[in-house]
């Protein structure tokens, strides 16, 4: 700003006279300001618009819900839906889900394809992601009401492709949580310059592993305590084994991470095994799940109401993480570049609409799920199991993979320096 500013004078000064020099001068700081002050307003709301959309994505949530556990109720009473030519019976449970989840995708998925490349907040694009929200609602309603109205072979195929949607979801999501992680070890554990910080890092370092001990322990009390139960003693014993071979990697003198960020993972990986177990079916002889009514009591509730709000932040978060996945992450952000890559952001939340649809139907397209239940059966224990194995992997690999590389960079240039000794004189 500042050359740009002095080159701007240089050419006032030799246009104007010399009596008039400093008007012009002014006026263009003025205009400048000006233009600061309007991208600072549009960065703002731009910013704001994001919650919005996170708002739009929570309802479209609960709206799948309500089809799931009560859509038969009120839309059996919608006669019209006959005269269309389709049954009442495909639009609630399962079905009501996938059209439901349908109508999010193509809204999320049209604001990605009117967003993508945005670069500038004085682009029409700009304007079209911040505002114009009567006519977005006219199209999230439209888009919403559409699917109730399409083939239910088509929605079945639809809900096949879902699962892959969601699978680049989570891989996404895990990509962002170790980005996340890794930034967190950096902030907590700096280099020698700022000793003042190391000692709060270790002492959550050592909170995180002993949170991550006290959770194998209890789930080995609750939901392994018979011998019988051989696949949660697996599930438990290899996510203990996965911590102790993180901890070990992070210490080696090639590695030497630090414990922080594998006790922040280790507490993640025991989170995962937990959510996995907790997500076998109530028949099963070793699932934590008590027998309830058909309504629920209150902690069913509240568990799936912190579930519904669990999924809507995982969604914004990885949304507005579009750095990680940049390939370039050393470009100067300019005063009228867009605060986030709205393109990325849209893309996220219509793959996120993929997800929710799988936790709602437990990633079974062909049986109904039990109110107020998400993400509930065995399908969904293995998803979540494999990810868990996934996410470790990918954190193994980013903690050993820089001492490879140097590993093979010493042993190139050990040839070469031996080469050069043998021919000097």
């Amino acid at each position: 700003m500042g050359e740009f500013a002095a080159a701007v004078k240089s050419v006032v000064v030799e246009i104007k006279p010399s009596n008039s020099e400093v008007v012009p001068w002014e006026d263009l700081l003025e205009s400048m300001e000006q233009k600061s002050v309007l991208y600072s307003m549009k960065k703002k709301k731009s910013r704001h618009a994001r919650y919005f959309y996170g708002i739009i994505f929570m309802l479209t949530n609960l709206i799948a819900w309500f089809v799931r556990d009560y859509g038969e109720k009120v839309i059996s009473q919608l006669q019209y839906l006959k005269s269309w030519g389709i049954d009442e019976h495909d639009c609630f449970h399962t079905m009501g889900v996938l059209r439901v989840s349908l109508g999010c995708f193509i809204f999320f998925f049209m604001m990605f394809l009117t967003t993508c490349n945005t670069s500038k907040l004085y682009e029409v694009r700009n304007t079209w992601h911040s505002g114009w929200w009567a006519s977005k609602l006219a199209i999230l309603i439209l888009s919403l009401v559409v699917p109730f109205f399409v083939p239910s072979d088509l929605v079945q195929l639809y809900g096949e492709l879902a699962r892959v949607g969601a699978g680049v979801f989570l891989l996404l999501q895990l990509v962002s949580v170790i980005e996340f992680i890794t930034w967190w070890n950096n902030y907590w554990m700096p280099d020698e310059r700022k000793k003042q910080s190391c000692f709060l890092g270790l002492f959550m370092s050592t909170l995180f592993y002993i949170t991550s001990v006290c959770g194998i322990v209890v789930m080995y009390a609750l939901y392994a305590s018979r011998p019988s139960c051989n696949l949660n003693i697996f599930f438990i014993t290899w996510t203990a084994i996965l911590l102790v071979v993180m901890m070990v990697i992070s210490l080696h003198s090639k590695v030497n991470r630090g414990l922080l960020s594998s006790g922040i993972m280790a507490s993640y990986i025991v989170f995962l095994c937990w959510t996995a177990i907790r997500s076998e079916p109530a028949t099963a002889k070793c699932s934590p799940q008590k027998q309830e009514n058909a309504n629920g009591g209150w902690t069913t509730v509240v568990g799936f109401l912190i579930a519904i709000f669990a999924i809507v932040m995982a969604t914004f978060s990885t949304g507005i993480d579009s750095q990680t996945f940049q390939f370039r992450k050393d470009d100067v952000l300019l005063e009228d570049d867009i605060p986030y890559k709205y393109g990325f952001f849209h893309l996220i939340f219509s793959l996120g609409a993929m997800y929710f649809a799988m936790l709602f139907i437990s990633w079974n397209l062909d049986s109904s799920t039990r109110k107020w239940s998400i993400d509930v059966g065995w399908a969904s224990t293995w998803v979540k199991i494999v990810n868990e194995w996934f996410a470790a992997t990918i954190y193994l690999w980013k903690l050993i993979s820089p001492a490879l590389t140097e590993s093979k960079v010493r042993d190139h240039e050990e040839p070469a320096q031996q080469l050069d000794n043998s021919t000097s004189p």
